[in-house]
């Protein structure tokens, strides 16, 4: 069949107006915030309904069609933008955003793909619970994006990543067969599990349509701390000091460089110094309570007291009000966007035993810095759960283009230092483009295999996102 048949044809299954062929109505699917892909297709396809995905792909498969799920586009591993070949659709799940019920007494919520993180936030606060994940994007990300990559943001710590709130899921595969698992079981020991091939498979074995999701108590006391520190090794000491003491009820343990502060200061609206002088390092610590009576605020001041008496903290600001925690928040949550006001920026997201990123950031650091004379790293990240973003931003009045053109290369330093610490390449990203083709340097050869042997027997066509991951 011709572009044009098809382009018919989708039309009869979701409706003309869905079927988006001009220039101007594809620009928004084709480029990442970062700027790495600038990709083409023939058409972006807007289904509205599970029913409609299926009849999408079903035609897909069977015509040789290639498909790129898409959710709310901000992927940073470019899995989400079509190739350059303009041969692969665009399947934006955005229309099916439907939250099909919410059981406050059963703790779960069941939404629809297109559903975007904030407003799944926003839905379990309004019946008094949580949906702990958070993420610096998470007023555009789409909840099915977020699953597909097993996205994972600040509170790993206490939540786990995406994969560990999932219930149930319905997934649409390759040949447009509708899989129902949307189950809100906690225990289900029935074989495989299914769900957990197609979370973090970045939509190339199925294309997720809606989510069974766990829903937590909502924290009725919680306290923040921006704290001030000279070293890694000090926030480690300190994190340590406080999850020994406050065990499940620490939320939050992020780490920031001074320069990422700095990068703020001057790029991110309304953010401000919260201590008087400037420090090496700073932590953001959070506690949480789902009761009232618990003495959060004072656990918070012993931990941080017996922290200031050992020398591991310089200074400290808790937050006062609601207000003054989101604007620390805010500072974590812009540290990565700022740093684009900042020239040209190689990112890694690598994970190390967390007690070993004290060494890993002073191996690391050296190296980029040795590598590429003047320099700027921008660590920062999950302490908490060893989850460190190695960005890296060029030397002041340097070219953009020749530094970028020099990612690959500061990569493969930078993850060989990684590899070193038994760590791992992509902690939460996921693979998509950027990095597949390093998967087979930190895959056996017999990962790789069963790796192949499932996406053939789940998309045998390779209909799906082909090319990513593998």
């Amino acid at each position: 069949m011709a572009e044009l048949d098809h382009a018919a044809r989708f039309a009869e299954l979701i409706g003309a107006a869905n079927v988006l062929t001009a220039a101007s109505d594809k620009a928004p699917y084709l480029v990442e915030w970062r700027d790495l892909y600038q990709g083409v297709t023939p058409m972006v396809l807007r289904p509205g309904t599970v029913e409609e995905v299926s009849a999408v792909l079903k035609h897909a498969d069977a015509n040789g069609l290639k498909i790129v799920p898409q959710g709310g586009n901000t992927g940073l591993v470019g899995g989400q933008i079509p190739k350059e070949s303009g041969d692969e659709i665009v399947l934006s799940l955005a229309r099916l955003n439907r939250v099909r019920d919410v059981d406050p007494q059963g703790f779960t919520i069941t939404v629809e793909a297109g559903v975007v993180l904030e407003t799944l936030q926003r839905e379990a606060d309004a019946v008094d619970r949580l949906f702990p994940l958070a993420l610096g994007s998470q007023g555009s990300c789409q909840i099915g994006g977020n699953l597909s990559t097993n996205a994972g943001g600040t509170a790993v710590l206490a939540y786990g990543n995406s994969r560990d709130l999932v219930l149930g899921l319905e997934v649409v595969l390759a040949n447009g067969d509708v899989w129902n698992g949307l189950r809100a079981l906690r225990k289900d020991n029935t074989g495989y599990d299914l769900k957990h091939m197609f979370i973090g498979g970045e939509g190339t074995l199925g294309v997720i349509t809606a989510a069974t999701l766990k829903l937590f108590p909502k924290p009725k006391k919680l306290e923040v701390a921006f704290i001030g520190l000279s070293s890694p090794e000090a926030a480690l000491e300190l994190f340590s000091t406080a999850k020994a003491q406050a065990g499940p009820i620490l939320t939050g343990f992020e780490i920031m460089p001074r320069i990422g502060l700095e990068f703020c200061l001057r790029h991110l609206p309304g953010a401000r110094d919260p201590l008087a002088g400037p420090h090496p390092w700073y932590v953001l610590m959070e506690l949480s309570s789902g009761t009232e009576a618990f003495p959060v605020r004072d656990l918070l001041e012993a931990i941080l007291g017996e922290a200031y008496e050992k020398g591991l903290v310089e200074d400290a600001a808790f937050a006062e009000s609601m207000a003054q925690a989101q604007d620390f928040w805010h500072i974590r949550h812009g540290m990565s966007e700022v740093q684009r006001a900042e020239g040209g920026s190689i990112k890694h997201d690598v994970s190390v035993p967390v007690a070993s990123i004290p060494a890993f950031l002073a191996r690391a650091i050296a190296a980029v810095e040795a590598m590429v004379p003047g320099c700027r790293p921008v660590p920062f990240g999950h302490l908490g759960d060893g989850n460190i973003h190695f960005n890296v931003s060029q030397p002041v009045g340097a070219d953009k283009e020749a530094y970028i053109a020099r990612w690959d290369e500061m990569n493969a330093l930078v993850h060989g230092i990684v590899h070193e610490f038994n760590g791992s390449i992509s902690a939460e990203h996921g693979i998509g483009r950027l990095k597949r083709d390093l998967l087979r340097e930190v895959k056996s050869p017999l990962e790789l295999d069963l790796m192949q042997r499932i996406k053939s027997a789940f998309d045998p066509n390779n209909t799906l996102n082909p090319g990513r991951v593998l």
